[in-house]
């Protein structure tokens, strides 16, 4: 997409040339042609090509920089053009570089001379950068779609495990019993966090280029608040220069679904090495599992490491447009042209992966008895012991960690759990402990004392999951 400033209607190029190619002798060579050329990947902003010219013709109408004659004509041919489109026989030709100049040459063949007026008042600077900040946009509205309906499979599941036990981890250590559907509330938080990020940049981007031109506006008496509130934009863009430079809505978006595909990954770990026969927590079906060629006895979780993986390639297509745009100067240059396939891939593979995981999550079924012995192994209930000791004998909290690690210590010599340390041995440690600390050494009993805000009490839980499903209805 290259600069093109067309602020005055200009005589259709002849045969064989480019549209851009009045001060030019020669043709390209081969290899121009071949690096220069973006139809490829940029016709996926067609759709949005169509309705940013739609927009523009019918305020060029408006404002008497066109007749009305002309553009009835353009209306109709885009029309056409759209259902030609929307039929799969549109000819994208390679020759006409880009998908601008791919519509605007095949609006020449329908409608002839009228199609050379579409372009006064705007440049391909000003074209692209509506296209794609629309396309983004879109792709901002169904990421947040998409995040929902993981909310709601998350919250789902959450539901009837409000107080199934599980071990809760540390450095991958045991560390405190908690509930399943505590631990997929967790994600259903993060998950808002992403969406939230989503629809924050969705605002920030939503400002219109269209009318800025090639960079320093347009002397034509336009209407760039129509042309704004007719694409669903809350205003034109304020700066022509730093419109048509402007790719941070591209990178914001990226970084959101960076965030997001790093919440994903992290997700499909856990099914990962839940899934494994040393854990053995949960189970996937056929669905969401894959054999191997092998090993018969396989049942691998090839669609959550699939999720894992793709998060790096999100991460690379941030990095790549970054490194894009560090060094740029004002305003457009050429290397912006290499915005779009990493944003078009980063999209795809998140929108894949939030699909995949959304069914992962409602297929998964986790093994209660396995996660519940799994809750009070590595004496995951020390704490509720060091917690007793303070609330009962109102010893300083230093003072009971030490004392409830020497319990542990002798619970690691009897081979046992600290529920079956002797009294004897506890009094030995502090004479004043009573049988009554056994009743806190169980993994439900330290479950439902965490009823502090946002706790893993299942009346907590349960608490949480109601607000989730008022904020997701």
């Amino acid at each position: 997409m290259t600069d093109d400033s067309s602020d005055a209607p200009a005589k259709a190029a002849p045969s064989g040339q480019a549209m851009w190619g009045g001060r030019f002798s020669d043709k390209p060579a081969e290899l121009m042609q071949a690096i220069n050329v973006s139809i490829s990947f940029d016709r996926r902003l067609a759709a949005q090509d169509l309705e940013g010219s739609r927009a523009h013709a019918a305020m060029l109408q408006k404002t008497g920089v066109i007749t009305s004659e002309d553009a009835e004509a353009i209306q109709a041919g885009l029309k056409l053009i759209g259902e030609e489109m929307a039929a799969g026989i549109f000819p994208f030709r390679e020759e006409f570089e880009d998908i601008h100049m791919n519509v605007e040459a095949r609006l020449r063949e329908l409608i002839g001379p009228p199609a050379g007026r579409l372009h006064t008042a705007r440049s391909r600077n000003d074209q692209v950068a509506l296209d794609f900040r629309m396309w983004v946009r879109e792709a901002c509205d169904r990421t947040g779609a998409q995040i929902k309906a993981l909310q709601k499979a998350l919250v789902a599941k959450a539901e009837p495990h409000a107080a199934t036990l599980m071990p809760g981890f540390t450095h991958l250590q045991p560390a405190q019993p908690v509930t399943f559907g505590h631990h997929l509330m967790a994600y259903v938080e993060m998950f808002g966090r992403d969406a939230s990020r989503f629809a924050d940049a969705r605002s920030r981007m939503n400002e219109s280029p269209l009318g800025a031109a090639a960079l320093a506006g347009s002397p034509f008496p336009i209407d760039r608040d129509q042309t704004a509130k007719a694409l669903g934009f809350d205003r034109p863009a304020a700066n022509s220069l730093d419109t048509v430079a402007d790719r941070d809505f591209a990178l914001e978006a990226l970084g959101a679904a960076s965030i997001c595909a790093i919440h994903l990954s992290r997700l499909a770990e856990e099914i990962v090495i839940w899934m494994t026969p040393q854990f053995g927590f949960i189970a996937l079906t056929d669905a969401f599992t894959t054999g191997s060629s092998i090993m018969p006895q396989k049942k691998n979780p090839d669609a959550a490491e699939l999720v894992r993986a793709k998060s790096g390639r999100l991460l690379g297509s941030f990095v790549q447009l970054a490194v894009v745009m560090k060094g740029l100067p004002l305003t457009y240059s050429k290397d912006m042209q290499e915005d779009k396939v990493p944003t078009f891939e980063a999209f795809d593979a998140l929108e894949l992966s939030l699909s995949a995981m959304a069914g992962m999550v409602a297929d998964l079924e986790p093994n209660k008895e396995r996660m519940a012995v799994a809750a009070g192994s590595g004496f995951s209930t020390a704490t509720d012991l060091a917690d007793w000791l303070v609330r009962e004998l109102g010893l300083p909290f230093r003072e009971a960690h030490h004392i409830t690690g020497a319990a542990v210590k002798r619970a690691e010599q009897l081979g046992c759990g600290l529920t079956g340390v002797p009294l004897a041995d506890l009094q030995a440690l502090e004479p004043r402990i009573t049988d009554g600390v056994y009743q806190v050494l169980t993994p439900e009993a330290s479950v439902a004392s965490r009823t502090s805000y946002g706790g893993t009490a299942p009346d907590q839980v349960r608490s949480q999951i109601q607000r989730w499903k008022e904020i997701l209805a």
